[in-house]
């Protein structure tokens, strides 16, 4: 009975590690950030709906290339240079996060520039004041 219980508990524990929480972590960001796209009226939220956003496609990104038990892709004395491949996770993932959220920056940087801009012209960021800019 209790091997039974054991069992059951181990199967639901496995759900609530560490990957599984930062995969729904970061689609709940994703959700979260599309919501805030699609819902808004001020440009401002709809920028930050962008971050957050990128946010969770950065979480996303990071917690699918995690592997339990390896070691970060920096070789010293702590890994032997034997058998490094099966002992170290990819760097490629992490690279590549760093690179989107550098991009990210940038972006944001610049949709918060053209927001500026269109208050200082306007004197408003709501996007129902904007009636020039449809067609």
């Amino acid at each position: 009975m209790k091997f039974k219980q054991k069992q059951k508990k181990n199967k639901t524990m496995k759900y609530f590690s560490i990957e599984y929480i930062s995969i729904i972590t970061g689609f709940l960001l994703v959700v979260l950030g599309i919501w805030g796209i699609l819902t808004q009226k001020n440009i401002i939220k709809m920028i930050l709906g962008f971050v957050i956003f990128d946010t969770g496609l950065h979480v996303i990104m990071v917690s699918i290339a995690y592997v339990r038990g390896k070691a970060a892709p920096i070789l010293d004395e702590a890994i032997g240079l034997e058998d490094v491949v099966n002992k170290i996770v990819d760097p490629v993932p992490q690279a590549l996060v760093l690179t989107a959220i550098v991009i990210g920056f940038g972006v944001t940087a610049l949709m918060l520039a053209y927001a500026v801009k269109l208050h200082q012209n306007k004197g408003s960021l709501e996007i129902e004041d904007f009636k020039d800019l449809k067609y």
